[in-house]
């Protein structure tokens, strides 16, 4: 066996050399080639042991590069350049900036991704953007600007390494403990800068990531990390969620899920990122004696892929409607469109009525059962930018020239796996909310639970369907008819979710679908409840008497009444 090519964020094994891959059940890293271990522990041990050799190689280098540093005024913004580069506005906020001679320290990281587009081609990129998108005003505002358009090596950090989340589903409130693995995530590490600009732009491709040596930066803008370590924790766990968060509601079945993560774990390495980047700050403007925000937006291209980011001008608001305001608005509606169906058919008021306010009363009742799921249903108005991007698709360089690569770079984002506590035990398991068999299951519950009283009735009978009278079952029909639809709803609202099925997972991947027994314990409080409802409860008279309603309804359905 071959081994595979090396790259500088790999764990390596401490026998061969080899790249480790992590094993998500077992939580470590093994070599494919092998079979070497690695525990999480000293994988981070490894990483920071490559740092501090390459910390002090940095020292040893920087007396040969004549660099300043500069402060912004205004935001605060510091950036490392050329002592000959002539720098006099902030880029992230247009204020003026303060210049004093750079001293080195740990701020600069180990790690870079060295521009691969020239500013003349991300100028080129971001003007077709604009034209390919001439009818929103924010390819208007920018196309004037184009030629403000600035390079920085960004501050970042690249995340490699576990993940440890619980996820709820924020209808029923159910959490599940899950782990995962991300590859390639990277943190933005700069207060000055949108978070969701950046996203839209990634990602970059991590296998042309280089150790970092001052002959990168030189002649370029370096912006330095100024971000609180609070603040930064949570953009961490922020971004790790964000990027289980379309694999975890395909699972859950639902968008309405909540992922918190832990990435202690993870291998960190500071890295610098090559970026484009243009803003217009909002200022007040005049207009007939009154002031109004000007334009606000910010663009940026992906130095490495050309991939284009624009953040929208203005916010996109959100409404959430109250569950009962929904569940009203619905139920009117339909009852409106009966109303009007029945009418359009020529139907008599008499008829139309009496069928409409049947009809009414049992969605009424429905629809609020459905729409009665969480309390995080209420009224409110949330807003947020949209990022308009210049799609999937990147650039690579093929003799000197720009093309359309044809591979797609996505986030390395490995499936999760989930945990459960049964019997005592922590195991992998596979859970399920959704099948064909649990439909099936509860349609034939609620048929059975429509004509439980012929059911019985044809027991005793001996299915003789003849003999069978079923306005016996008349009075049961009165309450089952309505409450049938109520507990299909309520069921696929809640106890679907609520109650998944489980398979238990082996070491080699079979499945096994989990039944958790019923222990005596269990069994005793059943029979102690029934006995209690029956002979020791304050209602037991109206148990008995239920219980006698039903033996004469199921007696006179099989038909020994007539």
């Amino acid at each position: 066996m071959d081994k595979p090519k090396k790259l500088i964020t790999d764990i390596q094994c401490p026998s061969c050399g080899a790249p480790a891959n992590f094993d998500i059940v077992k939580q470590r890293y093994e070599c494919a080639y092998c079979g070497g271990k690695v525990a999480i522990k000293e994988a981070i041990e490894q990483k920071r042991g490559f740092r501090k050799l390459h910390s002090k190689k940095l020292k040893e280098t920087v007396k040969d590069f004549k660099l300043c540093k500069t402060t912004c005024s205004g935001c605060g913004a510091e950036l490392v350049f050329d002592e000959n580069e002539a720098v006099s506005n902030c880029a992230f906020c247009g204020r003026s900036l303060v210049r004093r001679d750079y001293v080195h320290n740990k701020e600069l990281p180990e790690y870079i991704v060295p521009f691969k587009i020239t500013l003349d081609e991300a100028k080129e990129q971001l003007r077709k953007w604009c034209e390919k998108n001439k009818l929103k005003k924010e390819a208007k505002h920018i196309l004037p600007l184009i030629d403000e358009l600035q390079g920085f090596y960004l501050p970042y950090e690249f995340i490699r390494g576990p993940v440890h989340m619980k996820i709820s589903r924020m209808a029923d409130g159910g959490v599940y403990p899950c782990e995962g693995f991300i590859n390639d995530e990277v943190v933005n590490r700069s207060k000055q800068l949108d978070n969701l600009l950046l996203d839209g732009m990634e990602p970059f491709d991590f296998d042309e990531m280089a150790e970092f040596d001052f002959a990168y930066v030189a002649g370029q803008r370096v912006k330095t990390p100024d971000v609180d370590d609070e603040i930064f924790e949570y953009r961490v766990s922020e971004e790790a969620s964000s990027s289980y968060e379309p694999k975890v509601r395909k699972i859950l079945e639902t968008k309405a899920v909540y992922v918190n993560s832990n990435v202690e774990e993870a291998v960190r390495m500071p890295v610098l990122l090559p970026v484009y980047y243009v803003n217009k700050e909002n200022r007040e403007k005049m207009y007939k004696g009154k002031t109004y925000p000007g334009d606000n937006f910010v663009a940026a291209v992906n130095g490495q892929t050309g991939k284009v980011s624009v953040r929208a001008e203005e916010d996109t608001k959100y409404y959430f409607l109250p569950w009962w305001f929904k569940g009203i608005l619905a139920a009117v509606v339909s009852i409106l469109a009966v109303y009007g169906a029945l009418t359009l058919f020529g139907c008599d008021k008499e008829t139309v009525y009496v069928a409409t306010g049947c009809f009414g009363i049992i969605t009424f009742i429905v629809l609020l059962v459905l729409f009665h799921d969480t309390e995080h249903n209420k009224f409110s108005v949330e807003s947020g930018r949209k990022i308009f991007t210049s799609g999937k698709q990147t650039l690579k360089r093929v003799k000197g020239k720009l093309v359309w690569d044809d591979k797609i770079l996505e986030r390395k984002v490995v499936k999760p796996v989930f945990f459960m506590n049964l019997d005592g035990e922590r195991k992998q398991v596979d859970i399920r909310f959704t099948s064909p068999m649990r439909v099936l299951k509860v349609i034939v519950v609620s048929v059975v639970g429509i004509f439980f009283p012929v059911v019985l009735a044809l027991f005793i009978n001996g299915f003789n369907f003849a003999k069978l009278w079923l306005g016996g079952s008349a009075a049961w029909f009165c309450l089952s008819v309505p409450l049938a639809p109520v507990f299909l709803m309520k069921f696929i609202a809640f106890e679907l979710y609520e109650n998944p099925w489980i398979w238990l997972v082996d070491e080699k991947g079979r499945k096994k679908r989990y039944r958790k027994k019923m222990s005596k314990s269990t069994k005793k409080e059943i029979k102690d409840t029934i006995i209690d409802i029956f002979f020791h409860s304050e209602l037991k008279f109206l148990a008995w008497l239920g219980l006698l309603f039903m033996i004469a309804m199921v007696y006179l359905t099989a038909g020994y009444g007539q």
